[in-house]
């Protein structure tokens, strides 16, 4: 237990390179991408309270379907994986949220595929 006690305040303690070669070593080694353990590490070793959190949840807001409604509904019912009439039922009543609480990487690559497909597209 006082292993991982010690374990812990090293960690706590370290700097802001030391937190980014630690994450290279994870995800090099180990194939573990720690992007959000990075990120709240980083914090308290930046100055405490006071650094701006950066946000890891985003929410996919589809805005308008623009001028292909039809393949909007299509990728819409593909990407949520709802019914036809669900999604429809989205894309009319649009604003409205697509995915809630997904990762930067896949909010921007939902986003993508939506423009693609002609929408106008938001991430909160």
């Amino acid at each position: 237990m006082a292993d991982l006690k010690d374990f812990a305040e090293q960690l706590v303690n370290l700097t802001v390179k030391e937190v980014n070669e630690l994450a290279t070593i994870l995800k090099d080694e180990y194939g573990i991408e720690p992007a959000a353990a990075a990120v709240a590490m980083a914090g308290p070793a930046a100055g405490g309270g006071d650094a701006a959190e950066e946000q890891t949840e985003f929410d996919v807001i589809l805005k308008a379907a623009g001028g292909s409604k039809l393949a909007v509904v299509k990728l819409v019912k593909e990407l949520t994986g709802l019914g036809l009439k669900e999604a429809k039922g989205l894309v009319d009543d649009a604003p409205s949220p697509i995915k809630e609480g997904v990762s930067k990487d896949e909010a921007e690559a939902l986003k993508s595929q939506l423009e693609d497909a002609g929408a106008e597209v938001e991430l909160k």
